[in-house]
């Protein structure tokens, strides 16, 4: 889902139980496309500040796929166990000011 805040790119995705379970999150490509510049199996990385100021790096892969559409996954292990992250919780990326 997409939308604008305060005049700044976002986006964001309710955590499904194998996205909690594998500490992973999957965007389609569409989604993020406009965000980031990736290539197909070629790690990128995402600085990120979370809510309470604390600083993260997430690394994410490009996957293209015929048949269940290109994907983006980033994986977060620490930041997922640290936070406590449930099924359903929502996430949202939120692009920082120039």
């Amino acid at each position: 889902m997409e939308n604008q805040e305060q005049g700044r790119r976002t986006f964001s995705k309710r955590l499904t139980p194998i996205e909690v379970e594998k500490r992973i999150i999957l965007f389609f490509y569409t989604v993020v496309a406009e965000f980031f510049e990736f290539e197909e199996g070629r790690p990128f990385f995402m600085d990120v500040t979370d809510n309470l100021g604390k600083e993260w790096t997430f690394v994410g892969t490009f996957h293209a796929n015929n048949i269940v559409e290109n994907h983006v996954s980033i994986s977060w292990a620490q930041f997922s166990l640290e936070k406590g992250l449930k099924a359903n919780d929502e996430v949202t990326f939120t692009e920082k000011p120039q």
